[in-house]
């Protein structure tokens, strides 16, 4: 379903992606730790295309369709979504015009009319009710205000209404209580599904007691150093990077 094979990304010229090989099927969640710097927050702003992060070689593919080739908005019509560590505020328009747009945009580019305004009011109030975000939140500007929980849990909140064929996220348990982060994570592991696949990508274990991963990965120096089942987090919970930092 989603495939990176030596991949190599550029920031500012250096590069921080060296060589990145990744394969996660259909109906899995695969973890991604590392320690800071090892290039995590690299992979997902360059999968997403953002602006500034170049892929210099490698190929990453989802159903077969390559990503690199595509502009970010193209990607996300494929079914890539990726929830922010730093969601971005946005003055001016407000969360639930957002998801709107958002959501019919991607409906244009499969071919779909845009959701009628009655449906989409139930959906968002579905999904919102869901993670305990008040619909008065939703008529705020994006962000603006929001708490770090609060915006973690507006970014739930999209992933669950634009339901993506893979979803990258990126440190999503930053800025959330315990209580939060228990409600994040329901939310995320009802979307488990054959037909659906997850990276989460974080520091701690705490997530993947939530999360269950079906693999974990350690990233150290801009590479795939090791990989193995849901125990290799507990390692690392136990042992730190340090000799994986040597082995890189």
């Amino acid at each position: 379903m989603f495939e990176v094979r030596d991949l190599h990304v550029a920031v500012g010229g250096a590069e921080i992606i060296k060589g990145l090989t990744l394969s996660v099927p259909a109906g899995e969640t695969h973890a991604i730790m590392g320690p800071n710097g090892a290039g995590k927050s690299t992979l997902a702003y360059a999968l997403s295309g953002r602006a500034g992060y170049e892929a210099k070689s490698g190929s990453a593919t989802l159903d077969g369709a390559d990503l690199l080739a595509l502009d970010p908005e193209e990607r996300a019509a494929k079914g890539l979504f990726l929830s922010f560590q730093y969601p971005v505020e946005i003055p001016g328009l407000s969360a639930i015009a957002f998801l709107k747009a958002a959501l019919n945009a991607q409906r244009k580019a499969n071919g779909q009319e845009p959701m009628p305004a009655p449906q989409l009011l139930t959906l968002l109030r579905e999904k919102a009710a869901a993670l305990k975000i008040d619909m008065d939140m939703m008529k705020r500007p994006l962000n603006v205000g929001f708490s770090g929980g609060e915006k973690k849990r507006f970014e739930a909140l999209q992933m669950a209404v634009l339901q993506p064929r893979f979803a990258i996220l990126d440190e999503t348990d930053s800025g959330l209580d315990i209580d939060a982060l228990r409600i994040v994570a329901e939310n995320v592991n009802a979307l488990r599904a054959p037909d659906r696949a997850m990276l989460v990508i974080t520091h701690y274990q705490r997530l993947l007691d939530y999360i269950k991963p079906d693999r974990v990965h350690i990233l150290a120096r801009g590479a795939i150093v090791a990989s193995g089942g849901p125990e290799l987090a507990l390692e690392l919970e136990r042992d730190g990077y340090d000799k994986y930092l040597r082995a890189a």
